[in-house]
């Protein structure tokens, strides 16, 4: 008998910790032919139908359809014959650190390792995908003295960006073309003491957030984007205001912003984008490149509006709610807390909190 074929969920973008299980399209115990589609996956940026990469029976079906899979995962196994038994499931992570595990992107060699080493990964952001050989160098980092800053003063206009990602170099951009404030560095567990983004020094990881503020740095801005898990840009915040810091609003030059609005500090306003007369933006939230927010919508906290995203007038946006590129909201709908609207969809009438509108849809069906 040949060794059954893992199906394992790819990382379809760089930047983005998971993906809906939109639809599945086969069972336990089906034959398949390779080539055939096994399920669709969407973020909030694509829509992707994971096929089969051989023939064989399917078995082992590790999730549901309506369920986040992260990349790395096993959705289940093509074997020679569908009474085949897939191997356990790999040891959870203890309850006290899941909450904040479960939306990080780690291959399952990683996890395993990190369970051995009992290594905690409840720092680490979700905006990296975690290798095996990360987690190996962490553990080898963790046995050593924790670094110092280099002795100096910053004055009152230091700005520290936390995360190094995709996120983390639009606002470097976004920083530089403003001029107000200056950088004092990054700060990202995933990323090595010493190295630079865009030529911005990566100053340590959130070990040293009390030490800047100490040196002078008092303000931040939090570029954990929080796409597909917004938990982890809410857990950003968290630790920043426990630490001492302000999160300036942030608007690129580019962007327009209407005299009566009001954008609540941590607000990040994207290029091209626009808020409209008495719209009303919560803490933390992002309104990114040409989205739209019209006349008296409002955003609650760490809302984030994708580039593209269209809001009509008197719109009402949820906390922690992703809306996705491309989505058209229509005039006075209410959308609620922690949904997730996918690219492209239209919403015409409210949408419940923690609902679920799939990429290319009109809500409602």
């Amino acid at each position: 008998m040949a060794e059954p074929t893992a199906i394992t969920i790819p990382l379809i973008n760089p930047n983005e910790p998971g993906a809906l299980l939109a639809f599945l399209y086969i069972v336990p115990g089906q034959h398949i032919l390779s080539g055939e589609k096994l399920c669709t996956l969407e973020t909030t940026k694509s829509t992707v139908e994971l096929t089969a990469d051989a023939d064989g029976y399917f078995v082992g079906l590790a999730f549901k359809a309506g369920q986040t899979v992260q990349a790395g995962d096993i959705l289940g196994y093509l074997a020679d014959s569908p009474d085949w038994n897939p191997p356990p499931l790999p040891i959870a992570i203890p309850e006290a650190r899941l909450s904040r595990s479960q939306g990080l992107r780690i291959s399952q060699a990683a996890l395993l390792l990190a369970q051995q080493h009992n290594f905690d990964l409840t720092h680490i952001s979700s905006e990296v995908f975690v290798t095996e050989k990360m987690v190996q160098e962490m553990i080898e980092l963790s046995s050593r003295p924790e670094p110092k800053l280099q002795a100096q003063r910053y004055d009152s206009s230091a700005i520290m960006i936390y995360g190094g990602g995709g996120h983390g170099k639009a606002l470097i951009d976004l920083i530089r073309l403003i001029a107000t404030y200056s950088i004092a560095g990054i700060v990202d567990d995933g990323l090595p003491v010493g190295s630079s983004i865009m030529g911005v020094p990566v100053l340590g990881g959130s070990s040293i957030l009390e030490q800047l503020v100490e040196q002078g740095v008092q303000l931040a801005a939090n570029a954990v984007g929080g796409i597909g898990n917004i938990k982890s840009r809410i857990n950003v915040f968290e630790r920043l205001s426990q630490a001492g810091y302000t999160c300036p609003t942030l608007i690129h030059p580019t962007a327009f912003v209407e005299l009566s609005a009001i954008l609540s500090e941590g607000v990040q306003v994207m290029p091209h984008a626009y808020v409209g007369s008495e719209a009303q933006i919560g803490f933390g939230a992002i309104v990114n490149t040409g989205a739209i927010v019209s006349h008296d919508c409002k955003l609650g906290d760490y809302a984030n509006l994708s580039p593209g995203a269209i809001l009509a007038g008197e719109v009402s946006v949820g906390a922690a709610t992703l809306v996705g590129m491309g989505v058209t909201v229509n005039l006075r709908v209410n959308i609620g807390s922690q949904a997730r609207i996918g690219n492209g969809a239209t919403i015409k009438q409210d949408v419940p909190e923690g609902g679920i509108v799939h990429a290319g849809t009109i809500w409602p069906g």
